[in-house]
């Protein structure tokens, strides 16, 4: 039988430092380790409840995270722990999940529960727990029918129902189906999460709006490495700011550069 989880009596962050063991890696031209972010110094640490991290696409954002996942024992899919809705054995899409093979951590304490979101993957993980209820007849509890619900509405219901407890959270760009209005839904729930103090939250995101959840570590990523960066002084704040000073000038500037 499998052992209930019980909550620690420690706040967030429970993992406090992820390193690369050189040692580990078969062959560094490949995926993921040719990735220029994993020099043989490469390190993370968290100091606070929340990290967020941001960077241009194919800068590694999202393995990072699914290695992180994996170090967390979620399938690098996406789900919790025990989860497996979504069979990637033979997809053709290289995942992070080998990066965590090389990956060590240091916990305080080890926390085994939580969930790991993938915009790419969300409905075959909502798919799989509308099944899983109705093949549960026992526990009595309606499915929670997260597809009958819009993008967005499915999302954030989702995130209310699994964020509650104890755990380690990590998202992957989870703006993808939140309009302005549910970006700031889930920045309320994001401050509840940080609230209760049982919480840690890794997030990837594109999104500006998240980006200033305060008291959260910023770190950029480039094809340098990680570093602390200030919203201001984000490719993505400052790209926002320029639309919004001028709509028409910047829209008419981008496709006359596409023109060109």
């Amino acid at each position: 039988m499998a052992r209930k989880y019980r909550p620690v009596n420690m706040q967030a962050p429970y993992l406090r430092r992820i390193w690369l063991n050189p040692s580990l890696i078969a062959d560094r031209a490949a995926y993921p380790f040719c990735l220029p972010l994993l020099t043989d110094d490469f390190e993370l640490t968290f100091d606070r409840a929340i990290t967020i991290i941001v960077g241009e696409n194919g800068t590694g954002k999202s393995t990072l995270l699914e290695g992180i996942a994996v170090l967390a024992g979620y399938d690098e899919a996406g789900g919790g722990r025990g989860y497996r809705p979504v069979d990637h054995s033979n997809a053709l899409e290289v995942m992070g999940g080998e990066l965590s093979k090389a990956l060590r951590a240091s916990w305080l304490p080890r926390i085994t529960n939580g969930w790991f979101f993938r915009a790419e993957s969300f409905f075959s993980v909502a798919r799989y727990l509308d099944e899983a209820a109705l093949d549960d007849p026992i526990s009595g509890q309606p499915p929670p029918d997260f597809l009958s619900h819009s993008h967005g509405e499915g999302f954030l219901r989702f995130f209310n129902e699994r964020c509650r407890k104890q755990g380690i959270f990590i998202f992957d760009e989870p703006e993808s189906a939140l309009s302005p209005a549910r970006q700031i839904e889930f920045l309320k729930l994001l401050h509840r999460m940080d609230e209760s103090g049982h919480c840690q939250v890794i997030m990837a995101t594109h999104a500006p709006m998240l980006m200033a959840y305060p008291n959260a570590t910023l770190l950029r990523l480039t094809k340098y490495g990680l570093e602390p960066v200030r919203l201001k002084d984000t490719d993505h704040y400052r790209v926002m700011r320029e639309f919004i000073d001028d709509p028409v000038g910047f829209v008419e500037g981008a496709i006359g550069e596409a023109a060109g």
